[in-house]
């Protein structure tokens, strides 16, 4: 094991893990494997501002795992998925990650939360090289940095943020503002709006930002308010949203309001009602309702049973969609399953087509997908494309 993790370090994200493949010999008791089960571990904020997406994502994840379990697991094994409540709190999350590792043996992290708090985690995942499958974060600062044993799903807010200028630019709209946290998230979403913008020879016409830990957000509408813009893209959690564009509104001022993917639409919409129509929210994984793929039939056919309480919500089927593609994963992987077999399986997924949403990793490749898109929410509450 040794070994296989100074390789992992000295490779940085071009991991050659083949070799070491085939001259090691099975590791007859992998942490957190046992004959019958693969614990998985996970930290995310069933508490706190985002709990809502916490736990739609977790349950969504348990859906499939469940639904998996019932048939027999892979290779004969259960998939068990431990998570341990952060609240959206740094020093949590990685008080969690270390319990995970130390005293709960977990095989790989799945589906870990928040932009600061990964930031936070990544040197303890390159001490431990640890495999880390779909982090629940789309900063692109983070995908930039050396650590061949994370694996994103989700698209980055780059992405998403390049998606929003699009369809702004395209419309003529480019007097452009950005409401944001000040954070990782925060500073990352930014930086997103600012390149699409450069690209097209634009800047940001106005910022506001707002502290996560008080929600305060009258100082930000007085200074995008006061510029006037046609559109403001919102790189922040619901509750920080929602009074933002009650106050932007309430001073008069009516711009396009544009959120990202993580700020959760049933939660807005619960937080706004009826003044939730018009607001546009790009999303990182395909529309979930109506069987529109196969990935979507699949998932509204699963057994009541198995169904997340919160029904089909696009953190749901993130959630489901994250643990499908980590269980063909752990299956290519063989039923001698070590981490260093479960790494090299997941890079050589290139491409995997989940049933209409395809993910693709290879040697120094680890973005998993760039899926991304602009819905808007209707007069009646419903989200459209």
């Amino acid at each position: 094991m040794k070994a296989v993790k100074e390789i992992v370090r000295a490779l940085g994200g071009a991991i050659s893990l083949c070799a070491c493949l085939l001259g090691a010999t099975p590791a007859s008791a992998e942490s957190g494997v046992v004959p019958n089960a693969i614990r998985l571990g996970q930290s995310a904020p069933l508490s706190g501002p985002l709990a809502d997406l916490g736990t739609e994502y977790r349950d969504g994840a348990l859906a499939y795992f469940k639904w998996l379990n019932s048939k027999g697991g892979v290779h004969g094994r259960r998939i068990e998925l431990v998570t341990l409540d952060d609240g959206y709190v740094v020093e949590r999350t990685v008080d969690n990650a270390r319990k995970l590792l130390d005293a709960d043996a977990t095989f790989a992290f799945f589906g870990m939360f928040g932009s600061a708090n990964y930031a936070a985690l990544m040197p303890l995942i390159g001490e431990r090289a640890m495999p880390s499958f779909a982090p629940y974060t789309g900063a692109d600062e983070l995908r930039a940095k050396p650590s061949p044993t994370t694996f994103w799903l989700r698209a980055s807010y780059g992405d998403e943020t390049e998606k929003i200028v699009d369809q702004l630019t395209t419309l003529g709209i480019d007097r452009i503002a950005v409401f944001y946290q000040n954070d990782t998230f925060g500073l990352a979403g930014l930086s997103g709006v600012e390149k699409a913008l450069k690209k097209r020879k634009l800047g940001v016409l106005a910022t506001g930002v707002y502290d996560k830990t008080k929600n305060d957000v009258g100082e930000a509408v007085k200074s995008i308010g006061t510029a006037d813009p046609q559109a403001v893209v919102m790189i922040s959690t619901y509750k920080p949203t929602a009074a933002f564009i009650k106050q932007m509104r309430l001073a008069g001022r009516m711009p396009q309001f544009f959120a990202l993917s993580v700020v959760g639409y049933k939660t807005l919409q619960a937080e706004l009602g009826a003044e939730a129509a018009g607001i546009a929210i790009s999303q990182v994984v395909p529309y979930p309702w109506s069987g529109a793929t196969p990935l979507v039939r699949e998932f509204e056919a699963l057994p009541k049973e198995f169904l997340p309480k919160a029904g089909v919500t696009y953190t749901t089927f993130e959630g489901y969609i994250a643990a499908k593609v980590f269980a063909e994963a752990l299956r290519r992987a063989g039923p001698q399953l070590t981490r260093e077999r479960l790494l090299f399986a997941l890079e050589s997924m290139r491409p995997y087509d989940s049933g209409g949403f395809s993910v693709g990793y290879g040697p120094g490749d680890r973005l998993g997908s760039r899926f991304a898109e602009v819905t808007i929410v209707g007069s009646g509450g419903r989200l459209m494309r």
